[in-house]
């Protein structure tokens, strides 16, 4: 079953970590991935850029972003191929975000059946 986790963090705390400080960070997600696609539970995944360049489009306008009124920012995302649930939960306690934000667990809707 394919669950999306999206994984939510201060993206402004980004910007005032020193360069060695987000190497680390950055290699902890490398090694995250590395480890989803070695139990062949990785679909896809990507880093998002800050939300000041984000746009949000309604049937007759644009929005600039950010758009978060709260501390945490959508910032990336993983999309895995577990068991079930559990093994869903098991896998998003392992993330890095999940140590310095959270990561929102959204089951992936089969819509063909």
């Amino acid at each position: 079953m394919n669950y999306l986790f999206l994984l939510y963090s201060d993206e402004n705390d980004w910007d005032q970590k020193p360069s060695s400080e987000k190497q680390t960070i950055i290699n902890s997600y490398i090694a995250y991935s590395e480890s989803l696609r070695e139990a062949g539970a990785f679909v896809a995944g990507e880093p998002l850029d800050h939300s000041r360049n984000a746009k949000r489009v309604h049937a007759d306008q644009v929005e600039d972003g950010p758009f978060a009124d709260g501390k945490e920012q959508l910032g990336g995302f993983f999309m895995v191929d577990v068991k079930d649930l559990d093994q869903a939960i098991e896998w998003a306690a392992r993330c890095p975000a999940a140590s310095h934000g959270h990561v929102e667990i959204r089951p992936v809707w089969n819509i063909s059946g």
